[in-house]
C-alpha cells in the first residue's frame, strides 16, 4: 500500500523546486520577519542600577523612559520609600501611569532553613512583604535559599513542604513565590534540585526563577531548560558571564550585559521559545562598572542587548525550521 503522506522535508523540497521555476528561492518564500512573534516581555531588575542610589520612584521612571515593559524592584526599596513617608498608592499610580507592571520582586527571607524559630520569623517576613507588593500590583516574589547557602544539605522533601507554606500565603495575597536557583549555594544551586522543590510542593502555582549566571555557576547544563514547561518559568533573569574568572571563582559582580560574555544565549532563548515560553526576561546585573555610569544609558543598553539576543535566537529558529 502506498503512503501518500508528504514529509516536512519533502514538502520544503517540492516547494523549493516550484519556486525555483519562477525565479524564487525558499529563503525568499520564507523571509525572516523583523521581530518575528515571540511572547517575551522585558523587565528591569533594579539591582542593575542599584549603585546609583536613585530611590524607588526614579528607578521606575528610568525603566519607563528606557522602554521596558515591567520592573522588578527590591522589597528593601519599597520599605525605604515607606519609612521616608512615601505612600505605596502613589508608587502604584506611578507604575500604572508609565504602563509598567511589577512582575517580580527581590527579597531574602530564610524560609527554607531547618531552624523552626528562624523559619517562623521568615514566614512573618514574607507575609509583610507580600502585602507591600500587593499594594503596588506586584505579581511574584523571589524565594531563594537564603540562610541555607552552606552546609548541611537540606532534605529537599522538607524544602518542598516549606515552599508550599509560602505558596499558601501567596494564595491569600495574590503574590506568587518563585523558587530561585542560587548557583553559589550548597542548596538549590542546580536546576534539578530546585525543580524537585517546585514539583513536590504540590501546588498549582509553583514556579521556578532561573538566572543565566546562576545556572552556570551552579554547574547545571542549560539544555535542562528544555525539560521545564513554560508554565513553570514565568520570570527569567537574563544576563551573561565572561570566560574569566572561571566558574569556581566567578561572582555576582562579574556578570555582564547579554551578548557581552560566553553564555549560550541563543540556545537558551530558543529552548524557551520551543517550549512556548511567555517568560518575562528581567535584566539583573550587579556590576560596579555599570553603577558608575548614567543609569538611563545603562538600562537602555541592557534592553537593546536583550532584544538583540532574542531576535538572534528567533531568527535562527526561523532559518532552521524549514530545513
Amino acid at each position: 500500500m502506498c503512503d501518500h503522506r508528504l514529509s516536512r522535508r519533502d514538502f520544503v523540497a517540492a516547494a523549493g523546486a516550484a519556486l525555483a521555476g519562477k525565479g524564487l528561492s525558499v529563503a525568499s518564500a520564507q523571509p525572516i520577519p523583523a521581530g518575528r512573534a515571540h511572547r517575551f516581555r522585558y523587565c528591569l531588575n533594579t539591582s542593575t542600577i542599584r549603585g546609583q542610589k536613585l530611590g524607588l520612584a526614579r528607578e521606575i521612571d528610568v525603566a519607563a523612559e528606557a522602554g521596558y515593559d515591567a520592573i522588578e524592584p527590591w522589597v528593601s526599596s519599597l520599605q525605604e520609600y515607606v519609612r521616608a513617608g512615601g505612600r505605596l498608592s502613589d508608587i502604584r499610580k506611578r507604575i500604572e501611569d508609565h504602563g509598567l507592571t511589577v512582575e517580580s520582586a527581590i527579597s531574602f527571607p530564610r524560609w527554607i532553613v531547618d531552624d523552626d524559630a528562624v523559619r517562623a520569623e521568615a514566614v512573618e517576613q514574607v507575609k509583610r512583604e507580600m502585602d507591600l507588593l500587593a499594594q503596588i500590583g506586584g505579581k511574584r516574589i523571589a524565594a531563594p535559599p537564603a540562610g541555607a547557602t552552606g552546609e548541611p544539605l537540606l532534605d529537599l522533601s522538607k524544602a518542598a513542604e516549606r515552599y508550599r507554606a509560602l505558596l499558601d500565603l501567596g494564595d491569600q495575597t495574590g503574590v506568587v513565590p518563585q523558587v530561585e536557583v542560587w548557583g553559589g549555594s550548597k542548596n538549590l544551586h542546580r536546576l534539578g534540585q530546585s525543580m524537585f522543590v517546585v514539583i513536590e510542593s504540590g501546588h498549582p502555582k509553583a514556579c521556578l526563577l532561573p538566572d543565566v549566571y546562576h545556572i552556570y555557576k551552579g554547574g547545571s547544563d542549560f539544555h535542562g531548560l528544555k525539560t521545564i514547561s513554560s508554565r513553570a518559568i514565568q520570570v527569567f533573569h537574563l544576563n551573561d558571564y565572561p570566560a574569566n574568572p572561571p566558574r569556581e571563582t566567578i561572582r555576582d559582580a562579574d556578570r555582564v550585559m547579554p551578548g557581552d560574555g560566553i553564555a549560550p544565549l541563543t540556545q537558551i532563548l530558543r529552548d524557551l521559545c520551543d517550549n512556548g515560553s511567555e517568560a518575562v526576561l528581567s535584566l539583573e546585573l550587579f556590576s560596579q562598572v555599570y553603577w558608575e555610569r548614567d543609569p538611563l544609558d545603562v538600562v537602555r543598553e541592557g534592553l537593546a542587548k536583550m532584544k538583540t539576543a532574542v531576535q538572534s535566537a528567533v531568527s535562527t529558529a526561523v532559518q532552521t525550521d524549514g530545513v
